[in-house]
């Protein structure tokens, strides 16, 4: 497996009309590169009647706690700084308690509405079990939010990339998993994920969109009668 504050959405049905937005995950493909991925998932789905859906998020979960982590990891020795010099000045002590715990919750009012909204700062207090299991229940929520599991045959897929954890999960529904094994789900996992660590992300996202429509033409070809039944890519 592979690397959310007002949230925006953007969705691609063919050509569609950007919004500004400064969000990890509209930040993550150019405009170009956007159309680029819509492009690729509509050619693939003209071989299939899979549904494939490339989703872009910011994060999969706000993480409060590492914030928290974070903020008392650059408060305390600072605290702690401050009250022997100030402590000193005041004559009051270098060491008082009551100077110390002022001056903490101080700084920490100050510092945590900055850290909860930076992801690079939050990045550096998370523990990859917290990101793995986040980054599943973000892809298992998504599935079912966008209607990945209401379509016709029970052949939708989602690629589900989470920018801030640096991590990409593939779901599929139950006709999918029935035929194809997980092994090349993984595969294309972990090839999409050096792809955009190496800075590759449009490239990457569209070169696993032909891998996946290319295994699911061999289980589900194009149907005469097949709609589009899903958006083409999602940015959250």
């Amino acid at each position: 497996m592979a690397e959310v504050v007002v949230l925006a959405v953007v969705v691609h049905r063919g050509v569609g009309k950007m919004q500004k937005s400064n969000t990890l995950a509209e930040k993550f493909l150019t405009a170009a590169e956007q159309q680029q991925v819509t492009d690729t998932v509509q050619e693939m789905e003209r071989i299939t009647s899979g549904e494939i859906v490339p989703m872009i998020v910011s994060r999969s979960h706000e993480y409060p706690m590492a914030a928290v982590t974070c903020c008392v990891s650059m408060i305390l020795p600072l605290a702690l700084l401050l009250t022997h010099l100030i402590g000193e000045r005041i004559w009051i002590g270098s060491q008082n308690m009551w100077l110390f715990l002022g001056l903490f919750t101080c700084l920490y009012a100050l510092l945590y509405p900055v850290v909860i909204r930076s992801d690079r700062l939050k990045h550096y207090f998370l523990s990859r079990r917290q990101v793995t299991d986040e980054v599943e229940k973000g892809a298992l929520s998504s599935f079912y939010s966008e209607q990945l599991h209401k379509t016709r045959d029970a052949n939708g897929i989602l690629i589900y990339i989470s920018v801030m954890e640096r991590k990409v999960w593939i779901l599929a529904d139950a006709h999918i998993n029935a035929k194809i094994d997980q092994s090349e789900w993984d595969a294309i996992v972990a090839d999409l994920t050096t792809g955009i660590r190496t800075g590759r992300p449009s490239e990457a996202i569209c070169e696993a969109v032909r891998r996946t429509g290319h295994i699911l033409h061999t289980h589900f070809p194009y149907q005469r009668d097949d709609k589009d039944e899903l958006h083409n890519l999602i940015i959250r």
